[in-house]
């Protein structure tokens, strides 16, 4: 929200060094048929779509895509803008709830139809000043809302990080074919993009394919990646922002982590907000508790304000010790309807998904 109302633009119009990308640069994330061009330009493989903008002419191209076929919004629609029809009369209803209903108002007066992808699905975060680009330990998120990657796509159920997925030549590889030729698409269209890249990838059986690009650190991958981190953050974001050298190695990272997702019933459709969340002053100390969907009452209460309302994360040596130690902190907590996946971190799984945008 912040990169598409030019935030940066303007803290660097009154002379302040900003880790983000610039208006026109964030349309990478903002609008899927713009990212789209900038990734046929560069090459870069991604799942084959069209873009309509009216019922109709969505209708008479469904007849071109097999099933399942995806339906996304063009613009930010947070976390429902993404249906992915397992038949025609579901891809239908979805073309026709965006196009003609306008659920989702400005972001779906444009949508795309989409090839639905399958393999597993990661999610590599780069830093970039423009030019230069120093990518993340990646990471693998959950967008389906029940275990087993079934039910309704959200914004993210929980996320590990580094995900054994992808061996370091393969990441290398991704850098290669993938953020390099974007960075330096934007580049040529002058709009240079700095700060966080983030690509969603499927790791398809013809290669690693580009799902959908994000201008910042996507929660909950940020959150599993962040504190496993070395080496020396505030200095890489300080040179995507233009002040010093970045760093071309990749990051690497120091253990595992586990991210959990604690939920309300019924997301991502409709929940109740209001609702006290016991057991935060249970949390073990060495278990991190981001807090999303909260608010703090007067006399101190917090109660749920959101659909995602917490992510919990465990670190550990690898990933099961990572897992167990998340888990341990989502059992201390607890409000009315409070729902997570028990799978988070429990072996990678295959993905028929695209992203939850």
């Amino acid at each position: 929200g912040p990169l598409a109302a030019g935030a940066a633009d303007q803290l660097e119009g009154a002379g302040i060094r900003v880790c983000g990308a610039s208006r026109e640069a964030a349309r990478i994330e903002t609008s899927k048929s713009w990212a789209k061009r900038v990734m046929a330009e560069a090459g870069v493989p991604m799942a084959r779509s069209a873009t309509v903008t009216d019922l109709m002419e969505g209708l008479a191209t469904l007849s071109s895509f097999g099933l399942p076929v995806v339906i996304k919004a063009d613009g930010l629609a947070a976390g429902k803008g993404v249906v992915i029809a397992a038949s025609r009369d579901e891809a239908r209803a979805a073309l026709t709830a965006m196009l003609e209903d306008q659920v989702l108002g400005e972001a779906g007066r444009t949508v795309l139809i989409e090839e639905c992808l399958t393999g597993e699905e990661v999610s590599v975060l780069a830093l970039t000043d423009g030019a230069q680009v120093a990518t993340l330990p990646p990471a693998r998120d959950s967008k389906r809302a029940l275990d087993g990657d079934r039910g309704p796509n959200t914004g993210g159920m929980g996320a590990f990080a580094p995900t054994p997925a992808l061996t370091p030549a393969e990441l290398a590889e991704i850098e290669r074919t993938i953020l390099r030729p974007t960075v330096a698409a934007l580049a040529g269209r002058g709009t240079p993009f700095r700060g966080v890249l983030y690509a969603g990838l499927m790791l398809t059986e013809a290669g690693p394919k580009v799902l959908e690009f994000n201008a910042r650190f996507g929660d909950p991958e940020a959150q599993a990646i962040l504190p496993i981190l070395r080496g020396d953050l505030a200095g890489s974001l300080l040179a995507s922002a233009g002040e010093g050298s970045l760093p071309e190695a990749a990051a690497t990272a120091d253990g595992a982590a586990v991210a959990v997702t604690v939920a309300a019933r019924g997301y991502p459709g409709p929940f109740t907000t209001g609702l006290p969340i016991s057991g935060l002053d249970q949390v073990p100390e060495d278990v991190l508790v981001f807090h999303a969907g909260t608010r703090r009452e007067e006399g101190g209460r917090v109660v749920t304000s959101g659909g995602r309302v917490l992510t919990v994360v465990g670190c550990g040596t690898d990933i099961a010790a990572a897992r167990e130690r998340a888990y341990a902190g989502v059992a201390a907590v607890s409000f009315p309807g409070m729902h997570v996946r028990s799978d988070i971190g429990g072996g990678t799984t295959t993905a028929m998904g695209q992203d939850g945008q």
